[in-house]
């Protein structure tokens, strides 16, 4: 084949996965005016695995043309440079760039993935490939008031349904700016608006994100909307905190659904509103997970480049499943799956996969870990520590193979590094401990809302992120909550004992909720905080109501952001939305 032609064949690949992957997002305002939510789900977890299927199909007619592994280095590095030619001005060039990567490694051996081959640094460097300003529009309230140019800004929104009542929301609107940000209340000729052109949509919510700009600078915020009881929009919320922010972007969270015509250009204005965010994190909150993955490796090769650090085994109790190690100053661990696991895990291999892709695809309330999946990493010897090294070689030799000065692992999870919750409490104030404790419950229930069972719950499958919030992040006895069989503890007199009646027998997904403070939390400090905020998850009826409402289809609302933020009825925890 001509090199010319390959390129068009995978450039045509990439055009089918963004032009399928784009339809279905376009379905999701509809499925929320209507409340439809299972439809949301169902996109949501569609677009996850889409990509790897427009990848596999490239493969195959690829394929057809290269029957072996063997590569003509001149053919490719001609592919390479007409596949350069065609994306000059394409809006989504940097994504193309991925699916590029992910088409020829597939087809060739990992001694060809470097910058001669593929896009290991991006010709699109640096500044978005459209300007910021195509994804956003501007709104000036100096031509019609401030009151008109609000409602302009919805009305462009095209949310495609009424508000219960706009200009109270308005009204309510302009007081919690005043309140949260009052270096925005200048007069209405002193300031504009810009505003994401398409509304964010993630579960029951939709979001809508910009900036005021004015003479004291530029307030970010987000405007959070849901529905009223009778079927109706209403504005929920006003989020112009920092750390509120980055947490409603946050890495435990499920992907948003956004219509994007050039990502790069809504990526750069997300990360001015959020510089804290990285390029990668921000394609992921989006759902182009696989170009965040391709921004991540960029910056860990940044970072290993300017940082003379090894790897080393990460702090915290050693897993029974996984081998976890670190680099010290970057925020990131490495999680790969041991080739023997203890007595006490009795699957393999491929339960924890499932598990691990159970929760990607999952909707995580902020309180499961984004997992980032690679295959195939280099790293040198030399960067790893002694005792690492020995660790690799004996606990994971399946899943490596060793070239020259180099180890290869074939598979592999990254995930944001967070102190591990028991560590935490070791040194924690009384303060933090009841903060951490009570956090600890709230995160197990927020789990068990969108019916997730984590397993294991012990302290050391926690971590407290740097906005301090209990997130779990050990994902190998995960399960659905309604899978689960809920008991009371049997009781045992000393007659039973005496006599060596045995105990009733337990099958393998029964739980006794009881033993949470017997194997959890076996501090007396600890247990009595927990007894005091969250005493019902030690009743089996607890999480026996938790499976009906599931069953039942009731689900909680669970809030990305403070019930305080909300506007009218504060005390509404639960939320039938």
């Amino acid at each position: 084949m001509d090199p010319q032609d390959i390129a068009f064949l995978i450039i045509s690949g990439f055009k089918k996965h963004y032009t399928l992957f784009q339809n279905m997002t376009v379905q999701v305002p509809q499925a929320f005016i209507s409340q439809q939510w299972a439809t949301i789900e169902r996109i949501s977890k569609s677009r996850i695995s889409h990509y790897d299927q427009r990848v596999q199909e490239t493969v195959n007619i690829l394929k057809l043309q290269f029957p072996s592994n063997h590569i003509c280095d001149n053919l490719w590095h001609q592919v390479k440079q007409a596949y350069i030619q065609i994306l000059t001005f394409h809006p989504q060039a940097e994504l193309a760039e991925t699916f590029y990567n992910s088409v020829f490694c597939h087809l060739f051996h990992h001694s060809y993935f470097n910058n001669d081959f593929i896009f290991v640094s991006s010709t699109k460097q640096g500044e978005p490939l459209l300007p910021v300003e195509a994804e956003y529009r501007s709104y000036f309230p100096v031509l019609e008031g401030m009151r008109k140019t609000i409602e302009q800004m919805f009305a462009d929104a095209e949310l495609q349904a009424e508000f219960q009542d706009l200009s109270q929301d308005i009204r309510q609107l302009q007081k919690a700016f005043l309140k949260q940000a009052p270096n925005t209340h200048h007069q209405h000729f002193r300031m504009r608006f810009d505003i994401l052109k398409s509304p964010f949509y993630r579960n029951k919510s939709a979001y809508i994100v910009g900036r005021v700009v004015s003479c004291s600078g530029v307030q970010p915020f987000i405007i959070a909307l849901l529905h009223h009881p009778n079927g109706k929009l209403k504005i929920d919320a006003l989020i112009t905190n920092a750390s509120q922010m980055s947490l409603i972007f946050g890495f435990a969270r499920a992907y948003f659904l956004v219509e994007t015509h050039a990502p790069s250009a809504m990526v750069s204005f997300l990360n001015q509103l959020m510089p804290s965010k990285t390029r990668a994190e921000l394609y992921n909150s989006i759902g182009f997970h696989k170009h965040g993955k391709t921004e991540f490796y960029r910056d860990f090769l940044n970072h290993q480049e300017n940082n003379n650090e090894q790897f080393s085994i990460a702090p915290g109790t050693p897993g029974m499943v996984m081998l976890v190690f670190t680099l010290p100053s970057f925020p990131y661990v490495f999680k790969v799956i041991k080739d023997e696991f203890s007595p006490s895990k009795p699957f393999g291999k491929e339960t924890v996969l499932a598990r691990y892709q159970l929760v990607k695809n999952h909707d995580r309330v902020g309180r499961m870990a984004d997992t980032l999946e690679y295959s195939n990493v280099v790293i040198p010897k030399a960067l790893i520590e002694p005792m690492l090294l020995q660790q690799i070689e004996s606990k994971i030799a399946s899943n490596i193979t060793q070239e020259d000065d180099f180890i290869i692992i074939k598979h592999m999870y990254i995930e944001r590094r967070i102190t591990p919750l028991n560590l935490f409490l070791q040194s924690a104030s009384d303060e933090q401990i009841e903060h951490a404790i009570r956090d600890y419950g709230d995160a197990i229930k927020e789990m068990l809302s969108v019916n997730i069972f984590p397993g294991d719950m012990l302290l050391k499958n926690f971590g407290v992120s740097r906005h301090n919030r209990v997130i779990f992040y050990d994902y190998d006895e995960v399960q659905y909550l309604t899978d689960m069989t809920f008991k009371p503890l049997p009781k045992t007199s000393l007659d039973d004992l005496y006599s060596g009646q045995s105990l009733p027998s337990c099958a393998p997904n029964d739980v006794f909720p009881e033993q949470m403070c017997t194997f959890v939390l076996t501090n007396p400090k600890l247990k009595a905080v927990f007894e005091r905020f969250h005493p019902e998850l030690l009743l089996p009826s607890y999480w026996q109501k938790m499976q009906r409402d599931i069953r039942q289809h009731i689900t909680k609302h669970v809030y990305p952001y403070p019930q305080c933020q909300r506007f009218g009825n504060h005390n509404n925890k639960k939320g039938t939305l």
